[in-house]
């Protein structure tokens, strides 16, 4: 299903305050806007309700809900607005961290550049659902991992040709798998939750990662993400960002399960539940935003970003404003990342594993 033909919904929103989503006094019609087609939905949310888009949580774009306030570096570094961009030592501090030679890293401007380059150079397709900015024509195989929008991890023994690792580092607390003759392409914006400076990056043999610089345009990478990004890189914690992430995941599926909705498992700070119709319409009054999955072919599913501690609480709330009249919450055991029924429909990834199944996480 395309974005054009998700309906408009029209809600009657009530204040969402940052602890307590209730009504106010009063209340308003707004016309909320459809779904996008890749999530990110809060100031566009914000807008149409006409609040302050740092009143809305938006968990319909994945990013790490432990990293450091970006803003606090950035103000380090404003004088770099000044000046033309030099990404140089910036690429010099992601290689020495990832762990590789400099000349087998690009950086970009954000995941999509880095997805935009490969795909016009070496084209490529995918096994549906999967994430809309890979590429649909071309031989070689793309593969978010872990998945998109599952959020599982690949089996050892799968195979692509280019490997969109944007969650990777915050699924195993490593900064890549590490397959010798693929493509990678990954995602600074998701690890270092910073969407709005844009950093992304590709790694790849040297001979390609030349062709990919000579496709890309000149001072790409703002000068401000540049400088800030060596700073950034310093507080980044893979391992301990990942293990928070699996135990917030784990209170996040316990929630949503106990609220009625079916979260199935997920290695990813991301879960996603089936039988969710109605949910980003049900809980968007309440300055909640989660991700519509129509335009992954997957109507009745929505995707749910893990939030910090508080936006659990900020959830828990919605969810239970938000519920029907008479209805409350369900006590049932939870599994800590997910359930998994006879019933399950499938989602085929290919060769990988379906959704509710739990693959082993893997080492570069």
């Amino acid at each position: 299903m395309s974005r054009m033909s998700i309906p408009r919904a029209t809600t009657r929103p009530t204040s969402p305050a940052t602890t307590d989503p209730g009504p106010p006094a009063g209340s308003w019609q707004a016309t909320v806007p459809p779904p996008a087609r890749h999530g990110g939905d809060g100031a566009r949310v914000a807008a149409a309700l006409g609040l302050d888009p740092a009143d809305v949580l938006d968990l319909s774009a994945s990013v790490n809900p432990l990293a450091p306030d970006v803003a606090v570096v950035a103000a380090r570094h404003l004088q770099s607005l000044r000046r033309y961009p030099d990404p140089t030592a910036a690429g010099d501090a992601l290689a020495e961290v990832i762990g590789v030679d400099r000349s087998r890293l690009l950086l970009t401007n954000g995941g999509a550049e880095a997805i935009a380059l490969v795909a016009a150079e070496i084209g490529g397709h995918v096994d549906e659902p999967e994430f809309a900015l890979h590429p649909r024509r071309g031989a070689p195989r793309w593969r978010s991992n872990p998945h998109n929008p599952t959020g599982l991890l690949a089996p050892a023994g799968e195979h692509a040709a280019v490997w969109d690792e944007a969650f990777y580092p915050l699924a195993t607390g490593t900064w890549t798998r590490g397959d010798p003759d693929a493509v990678v392409v990954g995602s600074l914006t998701k690890l270092l939750a910073c969407p709005g400076l844009r950093l992304g990056y590709v790694l790849a043999d040297p001979d390609l990662v030349d062709r990919l610089r000579r496709r890309q345009p000149g001072w790409s990478v703002s000068g401000l993400a540049a400088a800030a990004l060596p700073e950034l890189l310093a507080t980044a914690d893979l391992p301990g960002w990942s293990a928070g992430i699996a135990e917030l995941r784990a209170e996040l599926a316990a929630l949503l399960h106990a609220h009625g909705l079916e979260p199935l498992a997920s290695d990813a700070n991301f879960v996603l539940c089936r039988r969710a119709t109605g949910l980003r319409t049900r809980l968007i009054p309440h300055g909640v935003v989660v991700r519509d999955c129509a335009t992954f072919g997957l109507p009745d599913h929505a995707r749910v970003a893990v939030p910090d501690a508080t936006g659990l609480e900020r959830l828990r709330t919605a969810l239970e404003r938000s519920a029907p009249p008479g209805t409350a919450p369900v006590r049932r055991s939870v599994l800590a990342t997910g359930t998994r029924s006879d019933d399950q429909p499938a989602v085929t990834t290919g060769p990988g594993t379906p959704p509710g199944s739990r693959p082993g996480q893997h080492g570069p």
